[in-house]
């Protein structure tokens, strides 16, 4: 970008931006963050995450649920199971991201 124009394809609108608050506000929670890093290993069942984290069942299905409708991670039934898999590797990237920044130790 010489000049500091923008590319149409640079031009975000605020709708652009109201979908990436809604997706930050989805992986606000610690426990979100950790599924989505688990996740970002491959697709895994609740069982899987919960033993991962060391958490209650409920709490990992409440927020999976949370990261469902907000489409950071589908499911796809084996059996009688569900496995979990992030619906696009950027949201991995953004955690990670995340996480690292945090721990730069920026004050």
């Amino acid at each position: 970008m010489p000049g500091g124009e923008l590319e149409e394809t640079d031009i975000r609108t605020m709708t652009d931006y109201q979908a990436a608050g809604e997706l930050l506000r989805a992986l606000a929670a610690p426990m979100r963050i950790a599924i989505v890093t688990e996740l970002a290993g491959g697709a895994k069942c609740v069982h899987e995450i919960v033993e991962a984290l060391a958490a209650p069942q409920p709490l990992i299905s409440q927020h999976l649920r949370v990261l469902r409708g907000a489409g950071v991670v589908r499911g796809e039934r084996r059996g009688r199971e569900i496995a979990y898999t992030l619906t696009d590797d950027h949201i991995a990237h953004i955690v990670a991201d995340a996480i690292h920044h945090a721990g730069e130790g920026h004050s």
